[in-house]
């Protein structure tokens, strides 16, 4: 049975959505690469507490998040099989990076992020994020 995750798109306001934060990972799988904030939602916790707990712990930030898409991810390299709940939204007040999870904190150009060898399945959540602000 697949376990369920979070991610966010975060933004700086609503009139810059192209530019988004990614953490560089500093803890296995994928250490080193960027990726989207988020994580794992804890036992009976609303999905939307989950990803602002996340952004909050990871980033500093606060994060005001809308729906945006779930995917299904399976890494077969890594035996791992997650419903991944993504949403978008701006993040506000000060970066404040988890250093014990987190190597980097980086705003981005969206068409940047694209081309980057993201964490998981980002690359792909951002193509579509990429085709919505289109």
């Amino acid at each position: 049975m697949p376990g369920t995750t979070v991610g966010a798109i975060i933004y700086p306001d609503n009139e810059r959505r192209d530019k988004i934060l990614l953490t560089r990972r500093n803890i296995e799988p994928y250490k080193e690469r960027w990726c989207l904030p988020g994580g794992h939602i804890d036992e009976n916790e609303p999905a939307e507490q989950a990803i602002v707990r996340e952004v909050r712990e990871e980033t500093g930030l606060e994060f005001s998040p809308n729906f945006f898409r779930f995917y299904d991810e399976i890494i077969p390299e890594y035996d791992t099989h997650h419903v991944v709940l993504i949403f978008n939204g701006v993040g506000s007040g000060e970066i404040d990076r988890q250093e014990a999870e987190v190597q980097e904190i980086e705003w981005f150009p969206v068409r940047q992020t694209v081309a980057l060898p993201l964490a998981f399945q980002h690359n792909r959540i951002l193509e579509d994020y990429q085709q919505y602000m289109l």
